[in-house]
């Protein structure tokens, strides 16, 4: 079922609808793109969440763990090659066993584990552990799109990929991306309906299928989540910078797998309560009340 249906025709301040509609786009629309894919780059998006940046240090320790191991065993094996060749040392040893050598090997790789462990257990938890949410959005992955669903506020809508299924940027989909602030570059990574949350809010992502599994994720967050059908899974997180992010299904669900693209514009709490109010008149959701408080305090 796709959610975006066009309901303007059956209001009747139906020029009022457009404009408060037209002025939430333009204010959402002016941001810079902080998280996507570089081609030819190494290394990670910029961090955008506190869980991202748990992962990246979890990575980069683990990166320097691994690297002193694979030079420690590289020098061994010189040391081995050079010292014990046929050459270097005609009269082989012919002892069968050393004690210390097999303690020190099978006590050293677990206190490594241990180690890692204690750093990335703590790092996994946090993500699984659903906090408070400041907002609620349901994502659920069809072949080839995202729908979302603002729970909070009984509307929702489909996200399809700008030049949906196309291979090259031609002069109409070209003009597209123009319209929706992006450029050439952000082609199969741009959508035309993106998910706009306020900057600094718990965002909890509830996330499911409608026919295979699909995955959603979003690299600068550090967040990803299998959504499968007939079940509902939950991520979540804190976007700290405004910007534009993007993401992918991660999960190979058919042939246009490779369009499926997500986008998230992280938006200041007016901008969001602009861009809020006109969504809720163009995909007929629960009006906001005037002097409404958007997000109840956490304690």
């Amino acid at each position: 079922m796709r959610l975006k249906t066009s309901l303007q025709g059956l209001f009747p301040g139906l020029a009022a609808l457009c404009a408060a509609t037209a002025a939430s786009a333009q204010e959402v629309g002016d941001l810079p793109i902080v998280g996507a894919p570089v081609s030819g780059a190494m290394g990670f998006q910029p961090a955008a969440t506190e869980l991202a940046r748990d992962l990246y240090s979890l990575d980069h320790m683990v990166l320097v763990i691994i690297s002193s191991i694979t030079l420690f065993v590289t020098i061994l094996l010189a040391v081995v090659f050079l010292r014990f060749n046929a050459r270097a040392n005609p009269t082989p040893a012919r002892f069968t066993h050393n004690t210390p050598v097999e303690i020190v090997w099978t006590v050293v790789p677990i206190i490594i584990l241990l180690f890692i462990g204690a750093f990335s257990l703590p790092a996994l938890f946090k993500q699984q552990e659903i906090p408070q949410a400041d907002l609620t959005i349901k994502a659920t992955g069809y072949q080839w799109y995202w729908g979302y669903e603002y729970v909070d506020h009984e509307f929702g809508f489909d996200s399809f990929m700008i030049g949906q299924g196309a291979n090259v940027v031609d002069d109409e989909i070209r003009a597209e991306l123009e319209a929706a602030g992006y450029s050439d570059d952000e082609f199969r990574l741009a959508t035309d309906t993106a998910v706009v949350v306020p900057v600094g809010k718990t965002v909890v992502l509830q996330v499911t299928g409608a026919d295979v599994i699909h995955s959603w994720a979003m690299p600068a967050f550090g967040v990803k989540q299998d959504g499968v059908p007939g079940r509902l899974a939950e991520l979540w997180f804190n976007a700290e910078k405004e910007g534009i992010y993007f993401g992918q299904c991660s999960e190979l669900c058919g042939k246009n797998h490779a369009y499926m693209p997500i986008t998230v514009k992280v938006v200041s709490e007016a901008a969001y309560r602009t861009w809020l109010e006109g969504a809720i008149a163009e995909y007929a959701g629960e009006p906001l009340e005037a002097g409404s408080v958007l997000f109840a305090a956490n304690d």
